[in-house]
């Protein structure tokens, strides 16, 4: 007898030997569908109430970067005493005002005192020998002149003894031998007397020289005692210019070295700002550009007139000069805040400034979806900057919504999930 078989339906169906295949290849299919449209991106879910979303914008871009400057004299002079002393008063103090010659410091040096004595007693010794030495040449002079009218005389009277025995000789009253006589006494009194001249030149000429060379040693050791009493007067320092002290570094007692700093004179006709730029700006700062600063609602301009040359610390300095008027009541050590203006406004592309920047470096950001409700990572280029907006170059266009909070707490994750 025939018994009949039930029909199998549902999943007894699929289960059958000849279906399997069929379904496996189902399944199979299924999950490569499945892989392909899955969305591999790691996310994060975020607070909104901790984010910062702003807007991208297009418009005019003002290119400037804030400094933070400092008033300085456009011109200062260094304090240096000329002398090395010992301080014993202040005449000065710091934020006077003085005028060009004006005592700051009195000093005292005691070696040079002793200099000054034993200068004083080698001038009076030297002009005791010089005043000895012309006693001495006039009295060897006026001795000279005596034998040398002497030795006239004796020449006169050998010629005249000569001239007349010569005569007497003629008239053969004498003999030869006494003319001889005379004669010879006569050159021999014409022989001395010659060099008693020759003596006398040559004398004069001496006394000549070496009273010259005595006038010159006194005049020397006179102008080495004016130089050794100027240095005296170099004990007072002075001020150098018409100006106010300014960081004066001294007091009573010290001992202050030849060349040493000790302070300086700040000329009050003029003022400079001094400030510090970040070196990120260096190719772009050069010299004639303008700044402003609002003080007391007036607008003040000025152009940067000055750019060291060294980095320090990530920033290098510039001097930026005043253009026409000056805050009223300027003082030395002011704070300005100024805007320093890079380059003409265009029209660009811009997006708020914001913590993102020290996580992304400019190069990526997250925008937010037509939703809201999740933000994207997307890779930017960013321009030119000022204190208030980044310039963008690509990646985003006007209208997008982008976060511009900090990423520290985000890690590598591609999407975040807004709620």
């Amino acid at each position: 007898m025939d018994i009949k078989r039930e029909k199998k339906r549902g999943l007894q169906t699929l289960l059958q030997k000849k279906n399997i295949p069929y379904a496996f290849g189902t399944l199979l299919l299924v999950l490569v569908v499945w892989l392909l449209l899955k969305d591999n991106s790691s996310t994060l879910r975020v607070n909104t109430a901790t984010v910062t979303i702003s807007n991208v914008e297009e418009g005019e871009f003002n290119d400037y970067v804030n400094l933070s400057g400092t008033v300085q004299p456009m011109t200062t002079m260094q304090i240096s005493p000329f002398e090395t002393g010992v301080v014993d008063r202040i005449v000065a103090e710091e934020g006077s005002m003085v005028k060009k010659g004006d005592i700051i410091i009195e000093m005292s040096n005691k070696q040079l005192s002793m200099q000054i004595l034993q200068s004083e007693a080698d001038l009076a010794e030297k002009q005791n020998i010089l005043r000895n030495t012309l006693i001495s040449m006039e009295q060897e002079r006026l001795s000279l002149r005596q034998e040398l009218l002497q030795l006239e005389i004796e020449v006169n009277r050998s010629q005249r003894l000569y001239k007349q025995n010569e005569e007497l000789y003629k008239e053969n009253l004498i003999a030869k031998e006494e003319l001889l006589q005379s004669k010879e006494n006569y050159e021999l009194a014409f022989n001395r007397c010659s060099l008693v001249k020759e003596r006398q030149r040559q004398d004069s000429l001496y006394r000549t020289v070496q009273v010259a060379q005595l006038e010159e040693n006194l005049r020397s050791m006179q102008l080495n005692m004016q130089l050794i009493r100027e240095r005296v007067d170099n004990l007072n320092i002075k001020a150098p210019i018409d100006g106010e002290v300014g960081a004066l570094n001294v007091v009573l007692g010290q001992t202050l070295m030849q060349g040493s700093g000790i302070g300086q004179i700040n000329d009050l006709t003029a003022y400079k700002v001094t400030a510090k730029i970040d070196e990120h700006y260096i190719d772009r700062v050069m010299k004639g550009l303008s700044a402003s600063f609002v003080r007391q609602d007036n607008i003040y301009e000025m152009l940067l007139h000055k750019i060291y040359p060294e980095v320090r610390e990530g920033s290098f300095k510039v001097d930026l000069k005043f253009v026409d008027a000056i805050p009223d009541n300027i003082r030395t050590g002011q704070t300005y805040n100024l805007n320093l203006q890079l380059g003409q406004p265009i029209e660009a592309v811009y997006i708020p400034r914001g913590a993102f920047f020290q996580k992304t470096g400019g190069r990526w950001i997250y925008v937010v979806d037509e939703t809201g409700e999740k933000a994207y990572r997307r890779e930017i280029r960013i321009g030119r900057q000022n204190p208030r907006y980044y310039e963008i170059i690509e990646g985003l266009a006007p209208g997008e919504k982008v976060i511009t909070s900090s990423y520290d707490n985000y890690g590598d994750n591609e999407v975040l999930i807004l709620k």
